[in-house]
């Protein structure tokens, strides 16, 4: 099942996609929301970003190559950092370059989507607790995290967490390729089979710091590629099963 957010009319909702159509929901998805309506053409609406969270929790370092790449250690446990729900763009928008970064970087990224709340939990707790996968790009002022040492700012800047394009439900996220592409050119490509802590162990990590509630997005790390985009290019980061997310760079 593929669930998203959309906009139509004016008006935005909850959807399911079936097919080339869409149709609306009475509510989130994660909370019950049912199919109610005629559905519409998949062309005809705007895609948003299908989550609208309490709160992202990202993952630092979760892929060995990419610590290496960036002169760093495997973390023994989790390395957790936090981007504002301000930050969070769907399909299409732009990502905006700050003024006071010269060097931003993408960095495609397995989401899991939260579908309950989620607190102390077990690795088997965790896994039930997921909803779905979606594609993230953890967008990153990388100049702004060197001199700073830390992560708060550089990934924080509204527009730095393209979501989408929709969440899928029914995806094994054990061996999925993750890849990002600039104007055409592939720059990242690894498999989540390579994450040092797998989703389930991340969430209940995550849970045993702060309770995760339904729509709550985690985002699991970066395979090594990361790189440079710039104003005009053309962003699409992709997780097998998951489609494409695609954002241009303004």
């Amino acid at each position: 099942m593929r669930t998203c957010r959309y906009r139509h009319g004016g008006s935005e909702r909850w959807g399911l996609i079936e097919g080339d159509r869409v149709r609306p929901l009475t509510g989130e998805p994660w909370a019950g929301g049912l199919p109610e309506g005629k559905p519409l053409a998949l062309g005809d609406v705007t895609l948003l970003a299908p989550v609208r969270p309490s709160k992202v929790v990202c993952v630092g370092r979760n892929y060995l190559a990419h610590a290496r790449e960036m002169g760093n250690e495997v973390p023994k446990q989790p390395l957790l950092f936090l981007k504002p729900p301000s930050a969070v763009i769907g399909p299409l928008e732009p990502i905006r370059c700050p003024a006071g970064s010269t060097d931003v970087q993408h960095e495609v990224e397995l989401g899991v989507v939260v579908g309950r709340a989620l607190s102390r939990a077990g690795a088997a707790e965790a896994r039930q607790a997921v909803f779905g996968y979606t594609c993230v790009n953890d967008v990153t002022a990388r100049d702004i995290q060197r001199e700073e040492k830390h992560f708060t700012r550089a990934k924080g800047f509204d527009t730095f967490c393209p979501v989408g394009p929709w969440i899928d439900t029914g995806l094994d996220a054990a061996d999925l390729s993750v890849s990002c592409r600039v104007n055409g050119s592939e720059r990242q490509r690894g498999s989540t089979r390579d994450m040092v802590f797998d989703p389930p162990a991340l969430l209940a990590f995550i849970s045993s710091v702060m309770t995760l509630w339904p729509g709550d997005l985690v985002s699991t790390g970066t395979p090594e590629g990361v790189g440079r985009i710039q104003a005009g290019d053309w962003v699409e980061v992709e997780v097998s099963g998951l489609g494409i997310l695609r954002n241009p760079v303004a």
